[in-house]
């Protein structure tokens, strides 16, 4: 795979996570609505650290695997690939067909933000899971992965832009049970395509 090639594939399947709507959206959404826009952008900045910090644990954590063992990397390989198509296989047989918003937590919203996702592991499984395939060949793999994962933050941001400014209409079609579902069994299909592509994957 080019660098160009791998930027466009992880792109489409960022953006197409950034947009799904999930605990982050749920956060930023709640916060906008209850507290106005300035505590809704400090959520949105916490989420993306957070995001940033498990992506620089995965990236390195990953990095120095793909680098020193191959049969680390092979083990690596298959649990995170079991992981995607377990995630997608989840969300085409059990689509959502409601988005609960609920209560926004009082306190800091930045700080709120940071804690939903440093205390998710589930946000360090998937970049672990997920990065990885995005490396292009002769690519250093941690400071890419740390890249890829900063552009999601990036994706996120402007995704929480979106909410923030438009708020209403937003709201009111992320929680049409039609467009849930479609979302989530779109979602799924991705996943799954990609798990199955990163049992496939060879070390760079």
């Amino acid at each position: 795979m080019t660098l160009a090639q791998s930027l466009m594939a992880y792109g489409l399947a960022a953006g197409l996570l950034t947009i799904t709507p999930g605990l982050d959206t749920a956060l930023i959404l709640r916060t906008a609505a209850v507290r106005g826009p300035s505590a809704a952008w400090r959520a949105a900045l916490g989420v993306g650290l957070g995001c940033l910090v498990w992506g620089a644990a995965a990236a390195f954590g990953v990095g120095l695997i793909i680098t020193a063992s191959r049969l680390a990397f092979t083990t690596l390989k298959w649990a995170g690939a079991a992981y995607l198509v377990f995630l997608g296989a989840k969300a085409l047989l059990q689509p959502r067909r409601a988005f609960a918003i609920g209560e926004a937590a009082a306190g800091d919203a930045f700080a709120r933000g940071l804690l939903t996702n440093l205390l998710n592991p589930k946000v360090g499984v998937f970049y672990i899971s997920f990065l990885p395939q995005f490396v292009p060949a002769g690519a250093a793999p941690a400071p890419f992965m740390l890249g890829l994962a900063g552009l999601h933050v990036l994706m996120g941001l402007l995704w929480a832009a979106a909410l923030i400014l438009a708020l209403h209409p937003l709201r009111a079609a992320l929680q049409r049970p039609e467009v849930v579902a479609w979302l989530d069994r779109l979602t799924g299909g991705v996943f799954i395509g990609f798990g199955l592509r990163l049992a496939l994957m060879e070390p760079a």
